[in-house]
């Protein structure tokens, strides 16, 4: 036993093992060839080099063989090698669908015995996962009405990986998720979202949102079966994969158009989703805020929606307190999708505090790349909106060149039409900030500033200008005092 330990380690030594075990497999004794079977998965299970090997040895052929003829312990052990072997890479899968083991699988999946149907629904997930000719192979093998007979059955483990094996299947394109609607499935998933078993919660919302993400009509069924308000009770879930998975279903219908983000604002889906984000921290909230931010770019209203219910200082807070950059990223995004709509819009992103953040966050050298590109996107779309000129002036001494051309083109929107705001710039320092910019002449820049020093006496001007003191100081010295 040692030795065959010892070979088992040495990189030679692996077909020695698999020749051995193959060998077992053909055994008289039932329990030699199961537990052969079960060697073999486990070390298949290790790597994708001894999983390699078992597929050099010329082991499947007689595993697919063996799956159709044997009992059900060997069946299990057999199909355990299978998703062992193709759980690793598409390559690997394919030698698993080129050895004809769907067929079986797939017959396999109707066995009497719940755990026989488990573990080929393992192997056939895990077939499938890798691309959509894959999952193509599956479905014509005609696995997915026998996995939505298996997410009806009682056991909860069957359950789960049937549900985990559609999701599988329905993520890579419209046409194998409509493969899982015709078969029925969504209706029977969305039936057991108010089952207490987390693990199999997750699984569903998984594959609901792998229907859904693909087209409006996908998306449309799965609203049709009546999945609100019952998803949003698993926002609340103490779980925090079912509250992602939760967040991402919502996410995927309300992307696709203004009436399906309004379908899920009615449903009061956004304040559930808000509510959800303040309650979990991490990945756990990306989904929710994307969802957020593809509920408020569709319309003003929407965006509406998504300011009444409390949004803007939930993202705001995001944007803060997340270490992660590619959250931070998508909360800036959202906030800037909220921001970009009116006078309005733009305000109730900036009363949060939040531009400061988002310039920080852009010149902050530690930024990722798609950080300082969203923070920039969000800062300018809100920008161009802000007629809150309290949130402005501090970018007056803050911003780089590109985004100060937006905020002085904001002050010089506002201050030809608001007296009070134009002695207040005089009076807080603004406009003499405005003096000391350097722009090209003819610039857009140079523009802005001529509309603001217009909404002035010239000698105001003059005064704030840099060098006026020193000028009124030549003046004092070259003037002559009348004697008396």
């Amino acid at each position: 036993m040692h030795s065959l330990t010892m070979d088992f380690w040495l990189p030679n030594g692996q077909a020695g093992v698999m020749s051995l075990l193959r060998t077992l497999l053909l055994d008289v004794v039932p329990t030699i060839q199961q537990t052969a079977a079960l060697a073999l998965g486990r070390l298949a299970n290790y790597n994708d080099d001894l999983a390699e090997a078992v597929v050099k040895c010329d082991i499947l052929p007689q595993l697919v063989y063996s799956l159709a003829e044997q009992n059900r312990f060997y069946k299990k052990a057999a199909a355990f090698v299978l998703r062992a072997v193709g759980k690793h890479s598409p390559q690997l899968a394919q030698a698993i669908v080129d050895c004809g083991a769907l067929d079986t699988l797939v017959i396999c999946l109707e066995d009497f015995d719940p755990g026989v149907k488990e573990a080929a629904a393992w192997a056939l997930r895990y077939i499938a996962r890798h691309n959509a000719e894959l999952s193509q192979a599956v479905v014509d093998a005609g696995a997915v009405p026998l996995l939505v007979l298996c997410i009806q059955e009682p056991e909860i483990a069957l359950k789960r990986i049937a549900a985990s094996a559609l999701s599988d299947i329905a993520k890579h394109s419209p046409e194998l998720a409509q493969t899982v609607v015709d078969a029925g499935a969504v209706a029977h998933l969305a039936q057991m979202l108010l089952n207490p078993d987390a693990k199999l919660k997750h699984q569903i919302l998984s594959a609901l949102s792998q229907v859904s993400k693909h087209s409006v009509d996908l998306a449309e069924m799965v609203v049709e079966a009546e999945i609100f308000p019952v998803v949003l009770t698993c926002l609340k879930d103490k779980d925090e994969y079912v509250k992602k998975n939760a967040s991402t279903l919502i996410r995927e219908i309300a992307k696709h158009t203004p009436e399906l983000s309004q379908l899920v604002v009615n449903a009061g889906g956004v304040a559930a989703v808000i509510d959800c984000i303040g309650s979990c921290k991490g990945n756990t909230r990306l989904p929710g805020i994307m969802m957020l931010g593809y509920v408020a770019a569709h319309s003003e209203n929407l965006a509406m929606a998504v300011i009444i219910s409390k949004g803007v200082p939930q993202l705001s807070v995001c944007l803060s307190e997340e270490p992660e950059d590619h959250i931070k990223a998508a909360a800036a995004w959202a906030l800037g999708q909220i921001g970009r709509h009116t006078p309005e819009h733009a305000r109730a992103v900036a009363v949060t505090n939040t531009l400061p953040v988002l310039l920080s966050l852009y010149m902050s050298t530690e930024s990722s790349e798609d950080l300082q590109v969203k923070s920039k996107k969000a800062i300018k779309s809100i920008l161009q909106k802000c007629t809150y000129l309290p949130a402005l002036e501090p970018f007056l001494y803050d911003a780089p060149p590109n985004i100060l051309k937006h905020v002085v083109g904001q002050f010089s929107k506002v201050l030809p039409h608001d007296s009070k705001a134009r002695r207040l710039f005089v009076t807080s320092g603004g406009l003499k900030k405005v003096q000391e910019i350097k722009a090209e002449p003819g610039s857009l820049l140079q523009e802005y500033i001529n509309s603001i020093n217009n909404c002035y006496p010239e000698e105001i001007v003059r005064y704030y200008s840099p060098g006026y003191s020193d000028t009124l100081l030549q003046r004092v010295d070259s003037y002559q005092p009348l004697n008396n």
